[in-house]
């Protein structure tokens, strides 16, 4: 995923560089193409910590990757960091039965608190959030077809992720109540 993020981050720079445009053109969308490869694998895994991984690695390397000018993109960048932090101690404690279960219990259990009947917690909050700063990307017109359908693979191990997260949540709380 490092040399995904590299090559698309290399091919914008690129493609706005007289003399450049063509290779940058080329490195953007062997990028693209490294980048759909590692969404499929890791979606067709369905490994939740995979996907978040991936994610967070993409991410990362975005944010390494921008300029101290990009304000508002690199605050959203940090900010889904930070939210995946939060989801991989969730991936944790979901492991846990008995302590998923007391986790459970302090999250309010009114509609708008939970998903699908489980709790809404920092895991599916990170990718709601997440899938929202995505989608709002694809906003633009103009926009590449090749990275509108990476930005599309990447919602979909989204939804792909909060599944699998789900039957986890719904294990644990089942176990933790036998």
């Amino acid at each position: 995923m490092f040399d995904a993020v590299r090559l698309i981050t290399d091919g914008r720079i690129g493609q706005r560089t007289r003399g450049k445009t063509e290779q940058g053109l080329d490195n953007f969308h062997s990028g693209l193409r490294k980048a759909m490869a590692v969404f499929t694998e890791v979606e067709a895994s369905r490994d939740p910590y995979l996907m978040l991984l991936a994610e967070y690695v993409y991410i990362g390397q975005e944010l390494a990757g921008s300029r101290p000018e990009e304000k508002e993109a690199r605050s959203s960048c940090e900010a889904a960091m930070h939210d995946f932090d939060d989801a991989f101690n969730c991936l944790e404690i979901v492991e846990q039965s008995a302590m998923y279960k007391a986790v459970e219990k302090a999250h309010l259990h009114r509609a708008k608190f939970r998903y699908k009947d489980m709790p809404k917690d920092a895991f599916h909050l990170a990718y709601m959030g997440h899938r929202t700063r995505v989608r709002n990307s694809l906003r633009r017109i103009g926009f590449d077809p090749a990275e509108q359908a990476t930005l599309e693979l990447r919602m979909s191990a989204f939804n792909t992720a909060q599944d699998v997260y789900l039957g986890l949540q719904q294990a644990a709380l089942s176990a933790a109540a036998i």
